[in-house]
């Protein structure tokens, strides 16, 4: 597992990674829940605050740069995600709320007989919003499980469940509790013959993995910019005729086309500032030269050829520290890994891992983590679904690791070795 991509550089860009408790350095491995924000996406911020503040449609200069705040956001988006143009990018408050909105505005397509699919290994915000919507139409809700002994999904299942009825597959990119990457190539081609949307929970994949949306023919796509790094604002991004041809919920006096017709109300317009920074940020990553220090990528041009490309890198990186982690994690007395723990299959999964230790319930390993400047998470992480297929939600779910990219091979050692002295005093 070498990997050649340094992350010691890119860490002095995080201010918050500074901090320290009892001497010892903040150790975040709560990027699932939300990653650290570097210095250009905090500048961002600030300084659209501090000089440009307004709302659009002013004939003044403020405004004019509001425009542009919005429009430079939207193309940083779609050049992430491969989208065909930005107009193909809807921002909201986050992925829920514009789940939900997406789920009120889609379901108006259905009618009683109708049938949707979600999954049990999904996020409830890719669950719940779409079986409420399913109620209120009469329309039957399908689910699709996955394997409890390694967490994947049963794709191979889904025939079984998938037809002419179908009208929407609600499904995850990747697992935001056991790391999951699911095929969503196989699952669009399903549906796409029976002539049901795809609508993807992208979240959780974002600051690990390239996406193409393109690539992948999904319908719909969200995720959640401070998941890469950057500010608490959803983007969902559709195909065009999609937004077109769907109307959502709106005022009178919002735009009749995309993606203005999807935006409820006013923008958080310094958080936009703040997303085109954390995109700018993850381009920036290799620094000069980065054209050919991976593998050709002829496919893509300027900047969404260095976002892939810088992607690749963080993807081969965080495979070495789950290499790292998995392999000593199998010598700790007590620790179970949930989902896909063979060192030949990390392709297969995101650097994410959900642990039990005998003896000790989730909130007691955070904390005892927690104390020592080692920071994870515990309970459910809104996946409930996950959990209760794994028999853990009465137990208080399980303990969440993730790594991310600025984290350390020194610090997944120093969180061994804590979770080897946890064993030993239980």
């Amino acid at each position: 597992m070498d990997s050649n991509f340094d992350p010691f550089p890119l860490r002095s860009q995080f201010p918050s990674l500074n901090q320290m408790v009892d001497g010892q350095p903040f150790a975040f491995f709560d990027g699932p829940g939300g990653t650290q924000t570097p210095d250009i996406v905090i500048d961002a911020i600030s300084g659209y605050l501090s000089r440009d503040n307004s709302n659009l449609g002013g004939a003044f200069v403020t405004s004019e740069r509001t425009v542009e705040v919005t429009f430079r956001a939207r193309q940083a988006m779609a050049d992430l995600l491969n989208a065909r143009r930005p107009e193909e990018i809807v921002f909201g408050q986050n992925m829920t709320s514009l789940t939900f909105a997406a789920s009120r505005a889609i379901s108006q397509t259905w009618h009683p007989g109708d049938e949707i699919i979600v999954t049990r290994l999904d996020h409830d915000a890719n669950i719940t919003p779409w079986v409420l919507a399913a109620r209120e139409r009469g329309v039957k809700v399908r689910w699709l499980d996955f394997r409890p002994e390694d967490c994947t999904l049963q794709i191979d299942a889904l025939p079984d469940i998938l037809n002419r009825k179908t009208r929407l597959i609600a499904v995850t990119l990747a697992s935001n509790a056991v790391g999951t990457i699911v095929d969503i190539g196989s699952i669009v081609t399903m549906a796409h013959d029976v002539g049901a949307l795809v609508y993807v929970d992208a979240v959780h994949n974002t600051p690990h993995n390239p996406i193409d949306v393109q690539a992948l023919n999904c319908d719909f796509l969200a995720a959640s910019a401070y998941k890469f790094f950057g500010p608490h604002t959803g983007v969902l991004y559709g195909k065009y005729e999609l937004l077109d041809k769907i109307n959502p919920y709106k005022v009178r006096p919002a735009p009749d086309t995309p993606p203005g017709k999807w935006e409820t109300g006013t923008q958080s317009f310094e958080s936009l500032a703040g997303v085109e920074a954390a995109v700018t940020y993850l381009e920036s990553i290799l620094g000069d030269g980065a054209e050919t220090e991976l593998i050709e990528l002829s496919e893509y041009q300027g900047r969404r050829r260095r976002l892939k490309q810088a992607l690749t890198a963080i993807k081969r990186y965080e495979e070495s520290l789950s290499f790292r982690f998995l392999r000593e994690a199998a010598q700790i007395p007590g620790l179970r890994v949930y989902g896909i723990t063979d060192v030949e299959r990390l392709a297969e999964r995101a650097p994410t891992f959900s642990i039990s230790m005998a003896g000790l319930r989730p909130r007691q390993i955070a904390e005892r983590l927690g104390q020592q400047g080692i920071f994870v998470w515990d309970g459910h992480y809104y996946a409930v679904a996950v959990m209760d297929h794994l028999g853990t939600l009465e137990q208080g779910g399980l303990t969440r690791i993730g790594f991310v990219h600025y984290n350390t091979a020194e610090e997944v050692d120093r969180l061994v070795g804590a979770l080897y002295d946890l064993a030993k005093q239980r």
